[in-house]
């Protein structure tokens, strides 16, 4: 029985985790739950024990200085809880940490156990992952979940995803055999420039979240950082015709493929994020390590083309391959 002290009784509350690591293309995900920690202020009231499932030559601890004393910080998952005001005020759950490196299943039973004292009523899971997409486009966020009627309910996919997974994956299939409804929030990150921080795949996830969850997320200086974060790519771009090229022919398919869709659900949920952000009455307005996944349920630290850092400490991206054609993207869950 997990015993919680000092945590109140919670209003409508929803569970939103994100781990780092495999499932983290540019730390897109687990930014994303960092931003909303930190906005709202989150107030930390449980860390699972690093030591049943971290292994500490992977995931190192870390020495630090405070107040001349030397501590340590373990690798571990914290559980926050921030209260969102507004008129139809809730609370949500924040889950972040790494992707544990052994006993997944009790990993997950760990965190459905919190999740039942505290009577969430939904779990998101949000992830990241390395697809043939264009830095020049919005980010593509695929909501997947493993019940029907939740799908239809919440306009999802159903997901029919087989291959490796990872914890995201793991946690959403526990939380449906454990009767606990679970969605999953990928962004896709451009393969090519695929190092953190990827500021407008996490402005993108916020995006989808809030859609979701029905809530306003103040996004602070996020909007700004990715359109500087666009604009870099795109001057590091330039300077390589082929890569140049290769970002054109991404982009031409992207569009070609989204065509038939431009207009109807997504302009409508646009719209209305327009009109909660313009209102600023809503809740958070005025008052209130190693690979990645990729589209195919790969590996993407080997044989993708990314911007690495040269020895001059400058970004440049690399030739594109040569290839016949792009593999069809998907969505892991």
């Amino acid at each position: 029985m997990i015993e919680l002290e000092g945590v109140p009784e919670l209003v409508d509350p929803v569970m939103v985790a994100a781990f780092e690591g495999w499932n983290d293309a540019g730390d897109a995900a687990s930014t994303a739950v960092a931003h909303l920690d930190r906005e709202w202020k989150g107030e930390v009231f449980a860390a699972l024990d690093a030591e049943d499932y971290y292994d500490f030559q992977v995931n190192r601890p870390t020495v630090f200085m405070e107040a001349g004393v030397r501590k340590i910080t373990w690798p571990t998952t914290r559980l926050s809880v921030v209260r969102v005001g507004g008129d139809k005020p809730r609370d949500l759950v924040l889950v972040r940490g790494i992707e544990p490196s052994m006993r997944w299943r009790s990993f997950c039973n760990e965190l459905l156990g919190f999740a039942h004292e505290l009577g969430v009523e939904l779990v998101v899971v949000l992830g990241a992952l390395l697809g043939d997409t264009p830095h020049t486009r919005p980010v593509p966020v695929s909501g997947t979940t493993s019940d029907a009627d939740l799908a239809r309910r919440m306009d999802l996919e159903e997901t029919k995803y087989e291959g490796p997974t990872g914890i995201v994956g793991v946690l959403q299939e526990a939380c449906t055999h454990a009767g606990v409804p679970a969605v999953s929030l990928w962004a896709a990150v451009p393969h090519y420039v695929s190092q953190p921080p990827n500021p407008k795949a996490t402005l993108a996830l916020l995006n989808r979240l809030e859609d979701l969850i029905d809530v306003r997320i103040p996004l602070g200086e996020l909007p700004e950082d990715a359109r500087a974060w666009q604009v870099g790519v795109d001057q590091l771009a330039a300077e390589d015709s082929e890569v140049a090229e290769y970002v054109q022919s991404l982009e031409e398919a992207r569009d070609t493929a989204e065509l038939p869709e431009a207009s109807g659900d997504a302009i409508a949920r646009e719209f209305e994020r327009y009109l909660r952000r313009r209102d600023g009455s809503g809740p958070g307005g005025p008052g209130g390590p190693g690979g990645h996944a990729t589209a195919d349920g790969g590996d993407g630290s080997s044989g993708t083309p990314y911007l690495r850092d040269n020895p001059s400490g400058r970004t440049r991206p690399p030739r594109p391959p040569k290839t016949s054609g792009d593999d069809e993207e998907s969505s892991e869950d």
